[in-house]
């Protein structure tokens, strides 16, 4: 079981009622009333595309939407509908989505200058977006109202009353984004208040605080929150923080501390430069360090972590929080032994909470209890103390010491402890293989060949078989000799191939670590080989790959 949450309220739901200070009404309609203390606003759609390498589609932008809905996120930022033809699309499409847990919001800016906010064409295209949100952002550092707008600070606020004020009765819950607040904060305290003052005035629902360069520290962002929430008492305020100083999540969480009702970051972190507050750190620190529920399914957030990754074809990265590969792998001995025996001695969480699980790994550094907790992982039976036991770990150790390195290679360990323990099936015998790259002064392309010969249930296999590089001739012809006999591999397709010098001070005589993983229809597998030859090498992990797939479990 995870840890039980504790329910929570807004401390300050009624905030229509909220006064102005100096003013003798009450500031404009807002909405964003919740049963949760805490709302997470999801931005992944827009900022989170302004990062290097991610780019989404306009169908993926909706399949990611889907999930985030899914997922129980209370907001989605779907874009800037002015900015391009795709987040036009977007939109559009949309519309279409029969959202359950989210509202979805448009992003842009406040009026220009000097024109009425009517016949700004920017604001004309966030109301066509036929969202039930909006929201925009405006000036908060002087710097930017003198520097980058060429404006007065009494026009800037103007831009921003009014703004907020058209979209409001149009309908729109508004959420307004104070850009670079912290900064303006630090150089002009009453500016950068008066701006927030504006935009409530308007009937903004919620005031959201943006460190924008990302260089404000936990303690700054606590102190300034703070006297946000003593100026304009019973207002919602919200954070948006980046990543520039490895601090945006930790800042996230000094606001909330402060007061804040509203997160709002992006799925894994993606954003401009070093990115946004990464939601799936700051999503279980808030459900289970400070019991405050923000998400009906928190089990679901790993799944949710990859989805994203994998639709904007990036990697997975191992050591993320919560939902990394690493992020419950135990490796040293002792540390195995003890979360053998109580697994909180080691973990902070139950990995299940976040929809991880806990990894032993084995290496050189392993003692006997990696051992058996692996082996019981794989259902091999191996008893404490026994001499099979002994014996594997033994070959473990010599064979890291040898370059091997089987974190990565779960496929190579299991055939290592199969073949120990008597449990292996050898489905061929490799009787020699060749192979040749032929380059041409003719301008012919060069050719990779590969040849191979097996011995399979007493019959010989002979293949030749061309491919883009020797490696991949080599697979493609150990392939085809093996389908006549096992057509199962047909299922089963190479999907990555690492390659690391070891010891690189020997140069061109180095040793070569190859890591091959191989994917099938219900799972992936990691398999190794080290050699001084980089083919030798890469046809022992090839064939791991092929053998462990054709090993018969109980």
């Amino acid at each position: 079981m995870c840890l039980v949450q504790k329910s929570a309220m807004v401390g300050a739901e009624d905030s229509a009622s909220a006064l102005a200070p100096g003013a003798g009404k009450p500031y404009g309609p807002r909405r964003m009333m919740s049963h949760k203390s805490v709302m997470i606003y999801d931005t992944t759609l827009r900022d989170g595309t302004q990062g290097e390498g991610f780019q989404l589609s306009c169908l993926d932008k909706l399949r990611i939407a889907r999930e985030l809905d899914d997922f129980g996120l209370d907001f989605i930022e779907g874009g800037w509908p002015g900015s391009n033809p795709k987040d036009i699309e977007f939109f559009q499409e949309a519309r279409k989505l029969k959202l359950r847990h989210a509202r979805l919001a448009a992003f842009g800016s406040t009026r220009r200058a000097g024109i009425a906010v009517e016949d700004d064409p920017q604001v004309a295209l966030l109301l066509a977006a036929q969202t039930p949100v909006v929201t925009i952002f405006g000036k908060s550092w002087e710097l930017h109202v003198s520097e980058v707008l060429r404006t007065t600070p009494e026009e800037n606020r103007a831009m921003i009353r009014d703004t907020v004020r058209y979209l409001a009765s149009h309908g729109r819950e508004v959420i307004y984004d104070a850009e670079h607040f912290f900064d303006g904060y630090k150089d002009s305290p009453e500016h950068a208040l008066g701006t927030l003052e504006a935009a409530a005035a308007g009937g903004a629902a919620c005031l959201v605080l943006c460190d924008t360069n990302g260089g404000s520290l936990p303690s700054e962002i606590l102190q300034t929150c703070l006297a946000v929430k003593a100026r304009l008492p019973g207002v919602p305020f919200g954070i948006h923080t980046h990543n520039d100083c490895e601090l945006a999540v930790a800042n996230a969480i000094a606001a909330i501390r402060a007061g804040a009702c509203q997160v709002q970051g992006t799925i894994n972190g993606y954003g401009e430069r070093t990115g946004n507050c990464n939601l799936t750190s700051v999503i279980p620190l808030l459900q289970l360090k400070m019991d405050l529920p923000v998400v009906p399914q928190l089990e679901k957030l790993r799944d949710l972590s990859y989805f994203v990754d994998d639709v904007s074809n990036n990697p997975h990265f191992a050591r993320a929080p919560f939902i990394g590969r690493t992020a419950f792998a135990h490796k040293g001995g002792m540390h195995v032994n003890a979360v053998r025996k109580l697994a909180r001695s080691y973990e902070h969480i139950e990995p299940t909470c976040v929809g991880n699980s806990q990894t032993i790994l084995v290496s050189e550094l392993s003692g006997q209890s990696n051992i058996l907790l692996k082996a019981a992982e794989l259902g091999i039976p191996l008893a404490s103390g026994s001499p099979e036991a002994t014996e594997v770990l033994l070959q473990v150790k010599n064979l890291e010491n040898q370059g091997y390195s089987f974190e990565s290679a779960p496929g190579s360990l299991e055939l290592l402890l199969r073949r120990t323990l008597g449990r292996y099936t050898k489905p061929f015998e490799l009787l020699e293989y060749h192979t040749s790259f032929r380059q041409y002064r003719d301008g012919h392309q060069p050719v990779c060949e590969a040849t191979v010969k097996l011995a399979v249930n007493g019959q010989t296999a002979l293949t030749i078989a061309e491919g883009n590089g020797v490696i991949n001739a080599l697979d493609l012809a150990l392939r085809k000799a093996l389908l006549p006999f096992y057509p199962q591999l047909d299922s089963i397709s190479l999907v990555d191939y690492k390659v690391r010098i070891v010891d690189g001070h020997d140069a061109t005589a180095a040793k070569t670590r190859v890591l091959v993983v191989t994917r099938g229809d219900q799972a992936e597998w990691g398999t190794i080989g080290v050699s001084g030859n980089i083919i030798e090498a890469s046809w022992l992990a090839l064939v791991d790959g092929i053998e462990w797939f054709l090993q018969e479990r109980d």
